[in-house]
C-alpha cells in the first residue's frame, strides 16, 4: 500500500515570547497545501535565491523541488546509493537534513546530512555524513553528483537518535544537531555521550564550511579546552531533531526528543549544558 503525505504550511505571524492578552490578541492561522504524494518527507529547505523553490528531503534518499505550487517530476538529488538501506516501516536513519550556503546564489553550494554504512568500523551501526554538493551548471533544478565533498563523518553506535538538522546561523556558520548515539538512557561510556565533551554525539556543533574540509570558529566555547571537541557549541542533548533561529532575536530554539515523560524545547546558548 502506498502512503500519501500531504504537506501544509501554517501561515501564522506569531513571534516567540508573545502571549495572548488584551493588548496582544491571538493570531489566526490557516493551512495552505504545498504538495501531496510524498513518502517519508522529513525536512524542508529554501535557497534564499529569489526563485521561490521549496526543497523537501525524503528519508529514503531523494530531494524534491516544489516550484510555483508544482512538484517537479525529477528529483533534485538522489544519495540513496551512498546510504544504508532504510527500513520503510520504521527507521531513524536516512536523509535527515539539508541547508543552503548563505552565498548559494553565487557559489551554488548546499549541504545534506545522511546515514551511510559504517564500512570496516567494528561496533558501529552506521556513519552519519555531512556532505557538500553544488547545483549543475546547466540546470539549477538538478544537483551535480561529481561535486560531492565530504565535510564530516560521525560514527554512530546504534540506529536511533541521529539528530540531523543543518542550519546556517546569522553568523554564517553551519550548526549541526547530533543525537547521543542511540539506545535508551544514554548508556555510553562512564557518563553518557551527552556529557562527554570528547565526542560529537549528543551535541550541537558549529563549524565554518569554508575550509578543508572545514574550520572551527575561534570563538567556539571549547576551543583549546583539553579533551574537548572544538566543534561543540552546546552539549547534554538526547536527540535534537529540529532547531531554528528566531528571525527577530536571533536566538536558537531546539526541540530535543524526550524518553518517557517529557519533550523539551531549549534555547541553545554558547557552551550550554542541557542535561
Amino acid at each position: 500500500m502506498k502512503l500519501t503525505t500531504l504537506i501544509f504550511l501554517a501561515l501564522m505571524p506569531v513571534l516567540f515570547g508573545h502571549s495572548a492578552c488584551a493588548d496582544n490578541p491571538p493570531r489566526k492561522a490557516k493551512l495552505q497545501l504545498v504538495t501531496s504524494g510524498f513518502i517519508s518527507p522529513v525536512n524542508m529547505a529554501v535557497p534564499g535565491d529569489g526563485s521561490g523553490r521549496l526543497f523537501f528531503c525524503q528519508k529514503e534518499g531523494k530531494v524534491w523541488i516544489v516550484q510555483k505550487g508544482s512538484l517537479l517530476p525529477a528529483p533534485f538529488l538522489d544519495v540513496s546509493s551512498d546510504m544504508i538501506s532504510v527500513n520503510p516501516r520504521y527507521d531513524e536513519r536516512g536523509l535527515l537534513g539539508m541547508a543552503f550556503h548563505p552565498d548559494f546564489k553565487k557559489n551554488h553550494k548546499f549541504y545534506v546530512y545522511y546515514s551511510s554504512p559504517a564500512v570496516g568500523k567494528q561496533g558501529f551501526n552506521h556513519t552519519s555524513r555531512i556532505v557538500e554538493f553544488k547545483t549543475s551548471a546547466s540546470n539549477p533544478n538538478v544537483a551535480d553528483p561529481a561535486s560531492k565533498r565530504i565535510v564530516m563523518e560521525i560514527d554512530e553506535p546504534q540506529s536511533n537518535h541521529n539528530g540531523g538538522q543543518l542550519q546556517f546561523g546569522p553568523d554564517g556558520y553551519l550548526y549541526i544537531g547530533l543525537g547521543d548515539g542511540g539506545g535508551g538512557g544514554d548508556k555510553h561510556g562512564d557518563h553518557g555521550n551527552g556529557q562527554n565533551l570528547g565526542t560529537w554525539l549528543g551535541k550541537i556543533l558549529r563549524i565554518n564550511v569554508n575550509g578543508t574540509p572545514y574550520s572551527v570558529p575561534a570563538d567556539n566555547p571549547f576551543v583549546n579546552k583539553a579533551g574537548a571537541k572544538p566543534e561543540i557549541w552546546a552539549y547534554g542533548l538526547r536527540n535534537p531533531w529540529r532547531f531554528s533561529f528566531d528571525k527577530g532575536s536571533k536566538r536558537l530554539f531546539a526541540g530535543d526528543v524526550g524518553q518517557n515523560k517529557y519533550e523539551e524545547v531549549d534555547i541553545i546558548t554558547k557552551g550550554g549544558n542541557y542535561g
